[in-house]
């Protein structure tokens, strides 16, 4: 096989890649058109969206939202159930230069994305049919994290008919986007109590602006983490075809987006149900139910879990919950993304700047593979060698494809030229492309991030697509220096129009995955070039003599 499929491989790679992904999305399954309103069996105690709404309505004069805000966070409280039912990040922006916070948790006309949690069993406060959900009270509206604190708690406080005591406690820390929440309950009854405390994530199904396109296919929907099963990914259609039914120690249930992730994570050393449903056609849910709680007469008990909303940082995850990282999702190459992402984290601290940075660990990743790549390139150089010999077998033999064939191993044989010698290194080095990908696409550390010039956010496209054009005329040249040995017009053509295809691919990538790309072609080049040049002096010592 001639060295210039190379290329084309590469390219059919790449795009059987691309188009693998899609059609995982196209074939996704489809939510069925009646799905039963109530949670799963295992959650079927806790209160359904139009009890919450009727209870709303009844108690409109006590129904009020509190507000806290922290260095990183600004959160929203329904005093009702004690939901958080906004969260803002407020050093992440909507858009570049936005006055608006990106907001991962609201309630909206059309969209809905709030943290629901409550105490149900034969006590719980959140099961109480004739009541509804409870109307905690609290002595102020709004919470600040003043200079010089590091951590606070908000307290909610509900006393039923029995006169029992239930403060939701919700705690919050400087440089933290993990919110401690707690339920301490005071039984001032003369009977035990028994209490189970339910955490689920409710969000609407269909989102009124997606970020994927057809060349970034982003996931959004649900995900946990059992013992048995450290990561795994549980969409809406998943959710749709069977509720989720796992008992685990620990554990943890999210909702993932493009770079950001909301979970609920219960104590780790207690037994959790996890469990997911849809309700009616617009909405799902994934959560978690503790194990059962007996507090004794005259006595106090404590339920405890947290809430992360915010970046997938991988530090800040890793510190939130074992495994919470792996929401930084690199695929079935995560072992080579991640060092990857070390590197490039550890290169950014050097200069400042993740354009840079990005140089830079492509400058290494480069390097390392220099052997594999001389390898390819010494195979292409003999390739061209052999260019005017295969010119003359062809001039010989005319359009006799089986006589030219053999002659052409025969040429191959006698010269000691491998034709797979060009091909079988870029094979060993597409798994390290895919790796860096991922490894781009899922960095939050690149959005909003400014590289030079008029790259201002290397998550987002090239405004004005010269790394695109750069890329595509970096890949024209380097077909350039390959050699062109393919007899079939059709492959030739197809060949002369890798470069535009790619670069129309390229036009819709992010700046930093489009960045890495350009690069890795001009390294290619000054490599190519360099090796190049010492066969042809080699070759010229070896006649000279």
């Amino acid at each position: 096989m001639e060295s210039q499929r190379s290329l084309l491989i590469a390219g059919l790679l790449f795009v059987s890649f691309l188009l693998y992904q899609q059609w995982g999305i196209d074939n996704a399954p489809q939510q069925p058109p009646e799905i039963e309103q109530s949670i799963t069996t295992a959650a079927q105690d806790i209160p359904t969206s139009s009890a919450v709404a009727t209870h709303a309505i009844n108690k409109t004069t006590e129904h009020q939202t509190i507000t806290v805000v922290t260095d990183l966070i600004q959160l929203s409280i329904d005093t009702l159930g004690g939901d958080i039912v906004e969260s803002s990040l407020l050093a992440y922006p909507v858009e570049m230069d936005s006055v608006d916070n990106l907001k991962l948790l609201e309630q909206l006309p059309n969209y809905t994305f709030v943290a629901q949690s409550g105490l149900i069993g034969a006590n719980g406060p959140d099961a109480d049919k004739v009541n509804g959900r409870p109307q905690y009270q609290t002595t102020q509206n709004k919470y600040v994290l003043e200079a010089g604190q590091d951590y606070f708690e908000v307290i909610l406080s509900f006393t039923n008919s029995q006169g029992i005591t239930f403060d939701k406690v919700f705690g919050f820390s400087r440089d933290s986007y993990k919110v401690d929440v707690s339920y301490r309950i005071n039984n001032t009854s003369d009977q035990n109590i028994q209490l189970q405390m339910y955490a689920q994530l409710k969000q609407s199904i269909d989102k009124p602006t997606e970020e994927s396109n057809m060349m970034m296919q982003l996931y959004r929907g649900g995900a946990f983490s059992v013992q048995d099963d450290k990561y795994s990914k549980y969409d809406f259609g998943d959710m749709a075809d069977a509720n989720l039914k796992e008992l685990t120690t620990g554990g943890w249930v999210a909702m993932l987006q493009h770079y950001f992730v909301t979970a609920w994570i219960p104590n780790s050393e207690q037994d959790n149900r996890l469990y997911s449903s849809v309700i009616g056609e617009d909405f799902a849910a994934i959560g978690f139910k503790s194990q059962q709680l007996t507090i004794a007469p005259k006595s106090t008990g404590e339920i405890t879990a947290a809430l992360y909303t915010g970046p997938k940082l991988q530090d800040r995850l890793e510190k939130a919950s074992p495994y919470l990282d792996l929401t930084v999702d690199y695929g079935f190459l995560w072992w080579l993304a991640k060092p990857l992402h070390w590197l490039m984290t550890f290169f950014y601290g050097l200069v400042g700047n993740w354009g840079f940075a990005i140089i830079m660990l492509t400058f290494v990743v480069r390097g390392a593979m220099y052997p594999l790549s001389k390898k390819q390139y010494v195979s292409m150089a003999k390739m061209r060698q052999l260019q005017p010999k295969m010119a003359a077998l062809k001039e010989r033999f005319g359009d006799d494809r089986q006589k030219m064939g053999q002659a052409t191993m025969e040429l191959y044989k006698k010269e000691q030229v491998n034709p797979l010698g060009g091909c079988l290194p870029l094979l060993f080095q597409m798994p390290i492309f895919i790796g860096l990908f991922w490894m781009l696409q899922e960095s939050v550390e690149l959005r909003h991030a400014p590289f030079m010039l008029w790259i201002n956010d290397l998550s987002a496209l090239d405004p004005y697509y010269v790394l695109p054009i750069l890329m595509g005329a970096s890949m024209w040249f380097m077909s350039k220096m390959q050699p062109s040995m393919s007899t079939d017009p059709m492959q030739q053509k197809m060949m002369q129009f890798m470069p535009i295809i790619f670069t129309v691919f390229f036009l819709w990538f992010p700046s930093g995955l489009v960045l890495y790309w350009v690069t890795s072609n001009i390294v290619t080049l000054i490599q190519q070039t360099i090796i190049f040049r010492q066969i042809e002096k080699q070759n010229e010592k070896s006649n000279a003599k």
